[in-house]
């Protein structure tokens, strides 16, 4: 047996925090240690963070940056370690270091760089060329970089037929619902396809916007999965590999012999491969003859959507430096949601609810919204608003003459003498206000800048309406099976969606029913499906011309929104970018959603009222 010891480290790096990050870096290398791991495997840049955007383009940024790899190599005498930073030479380059008796052995340049959805790597690094293997005992690695190994011709074919028999991936992979399983997939098929153990380190936490969900794992030579790291939470794990199996398994492979797997890459695209040979350290004392190996059980769609929520805000709120966070409360599912979010995430004694009832608040909604604080512990203000809309309508009355009354105005008043409220309360005590808005809601405008939209934070920002209930609801249920009370109030599941702005009002008064408003935003949005093709799938042409509309004409609404958590593959901000000037017409058979001036008045200077405030 060639047998070595595998671990990889998932750590939670913040951006630009290199003394924190170094930190735990040294204490995922002494643990390794102390576990016996020949090599220890981190995360792409996890020295600096990712992504550290526009910070890559200061020069002591990328000093820190060198400064903290030749802190940490000194750390690395009894292990080696495999770790991304971001490596200034002719140009920057995102990179992996080699860490092996003190010093810096070798680097690895990440050959492709990602320029779509959230990722703009083509804006900072220079591409690398050459592909690495380094000769660590009797065993063989290959490095590369996340996207690297996403390429069935990437660097990853070269390393293996040049010898490789582990090759190692550091990963910054940002989560999305669904991605892990197509993640998973695709490392299966290119250790089988290379007849290579594939070891994949993946980031975790949260960053602005972005979550990076770990789940870290090792596949053998045929792809079977060995080991699978925890999901959303830092984890060190550690897989025993047997570089000879690797071996056997390739005389019984005819495509080497083929030369397929030689080539490799596109003709030019690759310089030759770079070996190093690095003498193995002793063994740490204590190790096993063997170790078991951890394969973390996947997580059922709604609860790695809900973890990866919790995460996203407890990561932005304390990253930040925010001890306690505020938001309303209006008896509604959205701010149920996030009220139980943020507990999850930070704890009772962090979360603060205002309830800010007008003339038009139900008895019903006052004590949901109450039942909702005694159930998550959290603290209650009530502070009535009716008095400053009263205010703000005398102000303004003279002015609006025969058009003064109830209308989409006074609505509007209502949303943003709340959200005044909220930031008030910000700027007395330092809390966060975190806002509750919907995707559903926000894709159509049916919001109010700077009354529902106002805010640090848009927790359920990418979470549809119809995936706000599916998460109440499952949260409801964890705690039934743990034999708890149910933290978000049955009375608030069961509730028809309200505003609440006027009487009697309803969100289907305004909206088409969310299970049909959120399966046209789905196709829209996240697959660019053409007004034809919506028709196609069954869609009323009507319905279709409307919301499109809707969702065109926002766009200046959007740009105005806090930040918030990623979990869809098409979040808007990051992901999807439009332009707010736009006269590109978008027609459902043969009606028009052309935009007439009247329209422009309405959907670009009067906000539409919020429906969560």
């Amino acid at each position: 047996m060639r047998a070595l010891r595998m671990a990889l480290a998932q750590v939670n790096a913040t951006v630009g925090a290199f003394d924190s990050n170094v930190a735990r870096v040294r204490d995922a290398l002494a643990r390794a240690e102390a576990q016996g791991a020949d090599i220890v495997l981190f995360p792409e840049l996890v020295l600096c963070g990712y992504p550290p955007e526009d910070l890559l383009l200061k020069s002591d940024f990328l000093e820190a940056n060198r400064r903290a790899l030749e802190d940490l190599a000194s750390a690395c005498r009894r292990v080696t370690a495999v770790v991304g930073f971001a490596d200034r030479q002719d140009d920057v380059y995102n990179a992996a270091a080699i860490l092996h008796a003190g010093r810096v052995a070798g680097v690895y340049h990440k050959h492709h760089l990602p320029n779509y959805a959230v990722f703009d790597e083509k804006r900072y690094f220079q591409s690398g060329r050459q592909p690495l293997v380094f000769k660590l005992g009797e065993a063989q690695f290959g490095v590369t970089i996340c996207e690297d190994m996403w390429y069935p011709d990437g660097p990853h074919v070269l390393e293996a037929a040049e010898g490789a028999e582990i090759l190692l991936c550091a990963s910054a992979s940002p989560y999305h619902r669904g991605k892990t399983r197509d993640r998973e997939r695709m490392l299966a098929t290119r250790a089988a396809d290379t007849v290579s153990a594939v070891a994949f380190c993946n980031l975790v936490g949260g960053q602005d916007e972005l979550v990076f969900d770990g789940g870290s794992v090792v596949f053998d030579e045929r792809g079977v999965l060995i080991a699978r790291a925890r999901a959303f939470e830092e984890d060190l794990i550690f897989c025993d590999l047997d570089a000879e199996a690797v071996f056997r398994a390739r005389l019984h492979d005819p495509r080497r012999r083929a030369g397929a797997a030689v080539r490799g890459g596109r003709e030019g695209e690759y310089l030759p491969v770079r070996h190093l040979t690095l003498e193995p350290a002793p063994a740490a004392r204590g190790r096993q003859i063997s170790i078991a190996s951890a394969v973390e059980p996947e997580l059922d769609p709604l609860a790695e959507i809900y973890r990866a929520l919790v995460l996203g805000l407890r990561d932005y709120v304390d990253k930040n430096g925010f001890a306690t966070t505020v938001l309303g409360l209006s008896g509604g599912i959205d701010s149920a949601l996030t009220a139980g979010l943020a507990v999850d995430a930070l704890g009772p004694e962090r979360v603060v609810g205002v309830s800010m009832p007008s003339r038009y608040t139900i008895r019903r909604s006052i004590d949901d919204a109450e039942d909702l604080a005694r159930r998550l512990g959290i603290r209650l203000l009530t502070v009535p608003i009716q008095a400053a809309v009263d205010a703000y309508a005398k102000v303004l009355t003279p002015y609006f003459g025969e058009s003064a009354g109830p209308d989409v105005t006074e609505e509007n008043l209502q949303a943003r003498a709340r959200g005044n409220v909220l930031m008030a309360l910000s700027n007395q005590f330092g809390w966060l206000v975190l806002t509750t808005g919907n995707k559903s809601e926000i894709s159509v405008g049916y919001c109010t800048l700077y009354g529902d939209m106002a805010g640090g934070f848009a927790v359920i920002k990418d979470v549809p309406k119809t995936l706000v209930f599916s998460l109440a609801r499952h949260r409801n249920r964890q705690a039934a099976e743990a034999g708890r009370q149910a933290p978000l109030p049955e009375s608030t599941l069961e509730r028809p969606p309200t505003a609440e702005l006027r009487p009697d009002q309803l969100d289907e008064d305004t909206l088409p029913p969310y299970p049909v408003l959120d399966a046209v935003l789905a196709a829209y949005i996240e697959e660019d499906a053409s007004p034809e093709e919506l028709v196609a799938r069954g869609f009323e042409p009507g319905l279709v011309d409307r919301v499109l509309k809707m969702v065109d004409s926002n766009e200046y609404k959007r740009r105005q929104a806090p930040p918030g958590i990623r979990i869809s593959p098409r979040a808007f901000g990051r992901d999807r970018r439009l332009p707010i000037t736009d006269h590109y017409r978008r027609k459902a058979g043969k009606s028009s959603i052309s935009v007439k001036k009247s329209d422009i008045d309405k959907s670009t200077v009067r906000a539409v009222p919020g429906a969560e405030s």
